[in-house]
């Protein structure tokens, strides 16, 4: 889904993630903005965006938010060394670039590596700013090999991995509850401890609920993790921001759980009140 977004006095802009290019890039608060039209149709978001700049006297892009995307995506080419995989992009672009060419492939020392759902995760948690080139970021072949080969043994077996236990397998000591700390970490350095707003991140929340809604609805895979990974994200600031560590929230609604009694009713589960202590 792309939004076209006016900040007022300031500019109009089309994002497929608004709280990430609005607010965590460009700092702008969600009451400094207003989204002027969602769409899933790209031509008619491409066009639409350089009519509004038009109409509210803004300057006008020299190149369509449509034509921007494709040559973005034409321009994916990877640099395969013995060592590293090497983007064609700085680290803050890369997500955008590797959703915009998923199922790419190129071939390596260690064999071919492809985009998928799954990689672009991995990627994105270890790649790294090339010291050589700002612009670059690259990540390291052996490991991603023995991420794919993992995943690989698995698919044949008929075996289910999650990313979390695949990273886990990767990297000894890294476990999906050590990735709490490191959110908090980011978030206290990004000063959003500091000056946030539990309802702010709410707001925020409902926004990533909201994309969820929409990539569940399109079967976006990747638009689907994606949004559960923000959601967990903003939860956990929402908690520090309330004075609670979200593994203690976790704690406290599995422990009302873990003997609860019920049953599925239309693909939902139903507690027994009777049951309940």
């Amino acid at each position: 889904m792309y939004t076209i977004y006016h900040i007022p006095g300031k500019k109009i802009g089309v994002t497929r993630n608004l709280n990430k290019r609005v607010t965590e890039q460009q700092g702008y608060a969600p009451d400094e903005y207003e989204v002027l039209l969602t769409s899933d149709d790209i031509d008619h978001i491409s066009t639409m965006e350089i009519e509004l700049q038009k109409s509210y006297g803004y300057k006008v892009d020299r190149q369509s938010y449509k034509n921007l995307i494709e040559s973005k995506t034409k321009s994916m080419k990877i640099n395969a060394t013995e060592q590293t995989s090497t983007f064609p992009c700085p680290l803050n672009k890369l997500k955008g670039q590797l959703m915009d060419n998923l199922d790419l492939s190129w071939e390596t020392t260690r064999g071919a590596f492809k985009i998928t759902p799954e990689s672009i995760h991995w990627i994105m948690s270890n790649a790294r700013t090339s010291m050589f080139n700002k612009d670059r970021c690259y990540v390291y072949n052996k490991v991603f090999y023995n991420l794919q080969h993992q995943a690989d043994s698995l698919i044949r077996s008929g075996a289910a991995l999650s990313k979390a236990s695949r990273e886990a397998e990767s990297f000894p000591g890294l476990t999906p509850v050590n990735f709490f700390p490191k959110i908090r970490a980011w978030a206290n350095e990004k000063g959003i401890y500091k000056t946030g707003d539990s309802r702010t991140q709410y707001v925020k929340l409902m926004e990533e609920a909201g994309e969820l809604a929409q990539a569940l609805l399109k079967n976006d895979e990747p638009e689907v993790i994606d949004a559960i990974g923000d959601m967990v994200v903003v939860l956990t600031n929402l908690a520090k921001l309330r004075g609670y560590d979200i593994e203690d929230c976790i704690a406290s609604a599995y422990g009302v759980i873990k003997n609860r009694q019920g049953k599925m009713v239309n693909g939902t589960f139903v507690k027994d009140p009777q049951n309940e202590s």
